[in-house]
């Protein structure tokens, strides 16, 4: 199980990330691009994932993932139960929604940076 507190600390490290408060909700976003995001009770993390992805994620592991609700179907989004990831996937999972909504040159340098450690 992961918190948002240990979410907070991924989303921290990456550049142009900012957290905001919204309608008693934690998000995560670039610019105005929500990249992750908790349910108000912080139960469920929701994050970008690409639209032609997102059904075999969920049927590869259906206890951690399910699909948003049907209004944010258009969106590139899949939610997690927060009780069912360790810290290791939602690391993976916040990084590569981060990188989908950053320009490809600042997640490039990310990465370099992370090889260089």
């Amino acid at each position: 199980m992961v918190t948002v507190d240990e979410v907070r600390e991924v989303a921290r490290r990456l550049p142009r990330s900012t957290e905001h408060l919204i309608r008693d909700r934690v998000k995560f976003r670039v610019g105005k691009i929500v990249y992750v995001a908790f349910s108000r009770d912080e139960t469920v993390m929701g994050f970008g994932f690409p639209r032609e992805e997102r059904a075999d994620l969920v049927a590869s592991q259906p206890r951690v993932f399910h699909l948003p609700g049907a209004s944010d179907m258009r969106f590139q989004w899949v939610q997690a139960w927060m009780a069912e990831l360790d810290h290791a996937l939602m690391e993976e999972l916040v990084v590569d929604a981060w990188r989908m909504v950053v320009p490809k040159k600042v997640s490039a340098a990310y990465v370099a940076g992370l090889a260089d450690r």
